[in-house]
């Protein structure tokens, strides 16, 4: 939770609890009772100031949203309303009566004056319904939900524009999420199940140790071949990072050879990814950054989540470390929209 102050925000609280397998799986809630009495327990002992308000600002899970950048003809804002809905019929699959559907237009850095840019994000209502049930179970009173890429790109991207397009790369335990952002909106997200998880249970099974000895392992060493445990650790995570790499080749060709007109200020090559971000956990495993950075050819580096909260260059305080920080990356970003105007 962060606390609104003169020119600026400050962290008030933060906690958090791993969840089970089994709970959720692919972004749906399996077993509802557990999740509720996890997040009770998560908001009942936080670190920093005792939570007492029942109003939240949750993320949706992003492989179950369809995000889409259409462009409309200059019109009225009623008329856009109506053409949305058209527009969502051929854009998702899924009928509308099926999803909630929300939209927005998207301001140009350089205008172009013969349409307009909305972004349209739909995800299905059954698994929202979902969401909304289990937080009111706990007591909460949901003001806000957002799919996940949406929370992340206002903790890692500097006052939320950027004149080059962008791949942010969130690192989860269970799964990576593909965000590009370019302007000043989403243009493209995917996500696979390569993830801290799978660095964690390729490190158990070539030492033969239990998840906790391996994420010790993991973190210790990360890809940093300093002695012969370490060159260990390397070689046993080189199949999945390699497989993470063409990926995210795979993505970048797809982004870079279906992307339209982006209206920036740079155009010689206006899909190219000029940068890649690297946030979640699992960007804290050491050394991957420059790993990624060597194999694609494009600079990578690790976020600030604390870009749009803490004065530069600042990227951590006393109470969470910049490492730790990379894990709340997206509650960060939920946080700050909580602290603004509803």
């Amino acid at each position: 939770m962060l606390e609104q102050e003169k020119n600026s925000a400050k962290l008030a609280s933060f906690n958090s609890i791993a969840i089970p397998q089994g709970i959720i799986t692919n972004g749906e809630i399996i077993d509802a009772k557990k999740a509720v009495a996890i997040i009770k327990d998560t908001i009942k002992n936080p670190k920093g100031k005792k939570i007492t308000s029942r109003y939240v600002v949750a993320s949706l899970p992003e492989e179950k949203a369809f995000i889409r950048v259409i462009q409309l003809p200059k019109m009225k804002l009623d008329e856009v309303e109506k053409a949305v809905a058209w527009e969502a019929e051929n854009n998702i699959p899924m009928s509308t009566e099926e999803v909630y559907l929300d939209w927005q237009v998207i301001p140009p850095i350089v205008n172009h004056l013969d349409h307009v840019d909305i972004l349209i994000i739909a995800v299905p209502r059954k698994l929202v319904d979902q969401y909304v049930v289990v937080l009111r179970e706990v007591g909460l009173i949901p003001r806000v939900l957002e799919v996940e890429s949406v929370a992340v790109v206002r903790s890692v991207v500097a006052g939320e524009m950027t004149e080059q397009p962008l791949l942010i790369i969130d690192l989860g335990q269970v799964r990576t999420s593909f965000i590009v952002f370019s302007g000043r909106t989403l243009r493209f997200t995917s996500s696979l199940e390569i993830s801290g998880r799978t660095f964690t249970d390729a490190i158990a099974r070539e030492f033969k140790v239990d998840a906790f000895r391996a994420e010790e392992l993991k973190q210790k060493h990360g890809l940093l071949k300093k002695n012969k445990e370490g060159e260990s650790v390397f070689d046993c995570l080189i199949p999945a990072l390699t497989d993470l790499t063409e990926q995210i080749k795979n993505y970048l060709e797809f982004y870079q050879s279906h992307a339209k007109h982006e209206h920036l200020k740079t155009s010689s090559v206006p899909s190219a990814i000029s940068k890649i971000i690297l946030c979640g956990g699992g960007a804290a495993l050491k050394g991957i950054d420059s790993f990624l950075g060597l194999n694609l050819k494009i600079p990578v580096e690790t976020a600030n989540p604390w870009v749009n909260i803490l004065r530069p260059p600042l990227r951590e305080i006393p109470e969470l470390s910049y490492d730790q920080s990379l894990r709340y990356t997206t509650a960060l970003g939920l946080a700050l929209r909580g602290i603004k105007k509803f």
